[in-house]
């Protein structure tokens, strides 16, 4: 059964601020989801990180997960297309004094983990960007332990298609971010269970959500 969860709390975490590397390494270990809406401190999607192997799937936008992996235990890697991307988030594990693995490359490219290797992997806000997302997808399932979780944010569908003033309609459904059909469809063809969906508010007064945030689980071996 798949959880639903539309989250009114007004759950305002404020957007991280930044140090010379660009991407936040220290305070309190978060799991960064989107701007003003809960971190995985409160929806406890990816659980206990001491010793598993987890992946970031490309570097969140404000926030090197990767490092907070890190910081929480993990034996943290880092994947992105970008090499300053990975650069920054070398500079943020060497501040916070963690190790994390790091690799430049396309989403797609794991290659560098063995098939069932891989506690979790997370990619926020980022997902958008691959190339080819059925085959990303299949590499992720591939390096995934059987009932692995892959924990996903994107932008709500329903927030792209309004303006500026967050009122007024400016785009159509599926313009700019994914429809949820095609990124669950996507994900059930990857043999990626869904189990839990997140519909994150900045507050309770918003008109629609801001980021979904999407845990599946892989299926098979």
């Amino acid at each position: 059964m798949v959880e639903v969860r539309r989250t009114r709390r007004d759950i305002r975490h404020p957007a991280p601020t930044t140090g010379h590397t660009g991407l936040v390494s220290t305070g309190a270990p978060r799991i960064w989801y989107g701007d003003d809406v809960a971190d995985d401190t409160d929806l406890r999607l990816c659980g206990d990180m001491s010793g598993r192997r987890v992946i970031e799937l490309g570097i969140a936008p404000h926030r090197a997960n990767a490092v907070e992996f890190a910081v929480q235990g993990a034996k943290a890697i880092a994947l992105d297309p970008s090499a300053e991307r990975i650069a920054q988030v070398r500079r943020a594990a060497e501040t916070a004094e963690v190790q994390v693995e790091c690799h430049v490359g396309d989403f797609a490219d794991l290659g560098f983990a063995t098939s069932g290797s891989v506690d979790l992997v997370v990619s926020s806000h980022r997902l958008a960007e691959a190339d080819d997302l059925a085959r990303l997808l299949r590499q992720v399932h591939r390096v995934l332990r059987p009932d692995a979780p892959f924990v996903v944010a994107v932008p709500h569908p329903a927030a792209a298609m309004l303006g500026p003033d967050g009122q007024q309609v400016e785009r159509s459904y599926g313009d700019g971010a994914f429809a949820v059909a095609r990124l669950f469809t996507a994900l059930l063809r990857a043999d990626l269970r869904i189990d839990v969906v997140h519909e994150l508010r900045t507050a309770p007064s918003a008109p629609v959500p801001s980021t979904l945030v999407v845990r599946a689980r892989k299926l098979g071996v």
